[in-house]
Formats: C-alpha cells, sequence, structure tokens
C-alpha cells in the first residue's frame, strides 16, 4: 500500500509539470544492441549529473509503443521519448516529409537539413500539438528484406505483403511500387515475419541487425529508399514548467548523446553488412534508377499538399 501511495505521489507530482520531476522517465521501442537504446543510456546519464534528478530508462517499448508513447508524454505520464517519424507523422504531418523518397544522399546531409530551419519548423508545429521535440537523432537510410528473394527491380515487389511504420509516407511509396504495405507497430514484427503475415519489412540495417530480422527474412535489398528521424520529444506541459537551467540540461543531454547515436547509426551502415553475411544473409543492390521513376509520383502527391517545405527540402539537399 505505502508502495503504490508513492507511485500516484510521483506520478502526481510529474503531472503537475510546475517543477522539475525527481523522477524523469525516458522511453522508447529499441532493445539494447540498438544505437537508440545506447544513446538513452548516455541521455540518461547526462541529464542525471546536470540536474540531479533520477532518470527512469523505460526500453523495449514497456510503456507502449511510439503512438501511446506520443500519448503519454502529452499526457504527462511519461517525460521524454525518443520516438518515430512515422508516430510523430501522424500528429505532425509534415515531419513525414523527411521520408520522401531518395531525398537524402547520406545520412549527414540528412542530419543538417534537422538541424537547421527545418527542424526549428517542425518543432513550432509539434509544440502547436502539445509536444517538445528537443532533437532530431537517427532511425536511418531504409532498405527492403524478404522471406525467399532480392527485390532488385521494382516490379520484384509487385504485391509484396511489407510491413511499414505508421507512417503514410512509407505506405504511399510501397503503393506507388506495387506492392501490399500494412502498417504495424515495431514491437509486433517479428512475430508477424515468423508466421508469415507479411512477406518481408523495411528498416535501417542497424535495426535489422538488433532485432534479428536478418534470420527471419535473410534477402536483404539496398533498396535506400528513404530516410527516417528519431524525434526526442517531450511532454509541452513538463517541458513549460522547466527552469531555463533545466530546460538548457535536457537540450545539451538530447544533443550529445545524438551525437553517439548519429555515429553508431553511421557505422552500422558501414560494418553491419559482413556480419550479417556470416550469420546468413545475402544482399543485392536495387536498380535505383527504376526505383526513383516508379516513386515520382509520391513527390507529386506531397508537394500538391506542402508545396513550400517540399521546394524548401529539395532545394535543401540540391534537386
Amino acid at each position: 500500500m505505502k508502495t503504490n501511495l508513492l507511485a500516484i505521489l510521483a506520478t502526481t507530482t510529474a503531472l503537475a509539470g510546475t517543477t522539475a520531476s525527481a523522477e524523469v522517465i525516458f522511453a522508447h521501442g529499441s532493445n539494447p544492441g540498438n544505437p537508440r537504446y545506447d544513446a538513452a543510456e548516455k541521455w540518461a546519464e547526462l541529464y542525471a549529473a546536470c540536474t540531479g534528478d533520477t532518470v527512469n530508462h523505460a526500453p523495449s517499448a514497456t510503456m507502449g509503443n511510439d503512438v501511446e508513447m506520443l500519448t503519454s508524454a502529452s499526457a504527462g505520464i511519461i517525460q521524454v521519448s525518443a520516438n518515430s517519424q512515422g508516430a510523430m507523422s501522424q500528429i505532425v504531418p509534415e515531419i513525414g516529409l523527411l521520408g520522401l523518397p531518395f531525398l537524402f544522399k547520406d545520412l549527414p546531409t540528412a542530419w543538417a537539413v534537422m538541424d537547421g530551419d527545418v527542424g526549428n519548423m517542425l518543432d513550432t508545429r509539434a509544440q502547436d500539438a502539445g509536444l517538445k521535440i528537443l532533437g532530431f537523432w537517427d532511425n536511418g537510410i531504409r532498405n527492403v528484406t524478404h522471406l525467399t528473394k532480392h527485390v532488385s527491380e521494382p516490379a520484384d515487389l509487385k504485391g509484396m505483403k511489407i510491413r511499414t511504420p505508421p507512417d503514410q509516407m512509407t505506405v504511399d511509396i510501397f503503393e506507388a511500387l506495387g506492392a501490399a504495405p500494412a502498417p504495424l507497430a515495431w514491437s509486433e514484427l517479428p512475430t508477424a515475419l515468423q508466421s508469415g503475415v507479411f512477406d518481408g519489412q523495411e528498416n535501417p540495417l542497424t535495426n535489422i541487425y538488433s532485432a534479428k530480422l536478418h534470420e527471419i527474412t535473410p534477402f536483404v535489398t539496398m533498396t535506400g529508399h528513404k530516410y527516417e528521424s528519431t524525434p526526442v520529444v517531450a511532454g509541452l506541459a513538463w517541458w513549460s514548467g522547466l527552469d531555463e537551467a533545466t530546460q538548457t540540461c535536457a537540450l545539451s543531454a538530447t544533443a550529445e548523446a545524438g551525437k553517439l547515436q548519429r555515429q553508431l547509426s553511421l557505422e552500422g551502415d558501414e560494418t553491419l553488412k559482413p556480419k550479417m553475411e556470416a550469420e546468413g544473409a545475402t544482399f543485392a543492390d536495387a536498380n535505383r534508377d527504376a526505383y526513383i521513376a516508379a516513386t515520382a509520383s509520391v513527390y507529386d502527391k506531397y508537394a500538391a499538399d506542402f508545396p513550400d517545405l517540399v521546394a524548401a527540402l529539395k532545394s535543401a539537399v540540391g534537386q
């Protein structure tokens, strides 16, 4: 009874949002071995050292899936989440434009765009929805894995049952390619692949390897079809209740842990292929020009809805 009462009091304090919480919950969906997990550990260490608060690191979707964690952050149940671009795009549709097909040639180009005016604009929109973006970590340039074959040509995707995150941009890309995409929470993906609900999925190599998806879907095609970020998001009520020094601690911890996370992601793209091959995966390159031509209609759709931002993104990357 006493333990339950203390828990209720702690939650009430967090919900009040008038002062920095004695305990800050930092939640995300990744398991040990994923760069997001390592960066969250670093964030907890840095923030605790800066503020004196205790950070409860809650990984592996223990606080719910990405959409549920965003809802919990808005409600003050958790304070911070290293979340997903797809889930955030349901609240801030513009954030989905970071995933326009073949927009970024490499990870450093994507980071430079997110760390500039585009990131500031997305934060403003998030605050209108009750969330504060503390910064953007990385979720990589994505590739397709399949149970039984490579998909080097767009035609190889025709009718393919492919899992996507809850992200309309990704669904639109694979519909343009002739596949049959369907969103599913990350935590449910391995079971869905093992049971044959999907023929395959798409993710950066770091996510594929850390979740052992290459053991289930060993045919990896380096499509590089889109980029996704990992927005680090706080509940706006909690954020607004912090003094300036504590806010600075949160932003600094996000930036410093983000450097680690981004570097691990970049290294993963460079080093994981031989590890995965040694564990039975096979790799093939995609016909990039054919994929770009097949997904051109996706740009047309989003340029109609968000002409200024699509133009700004294309200009930022030299298109």
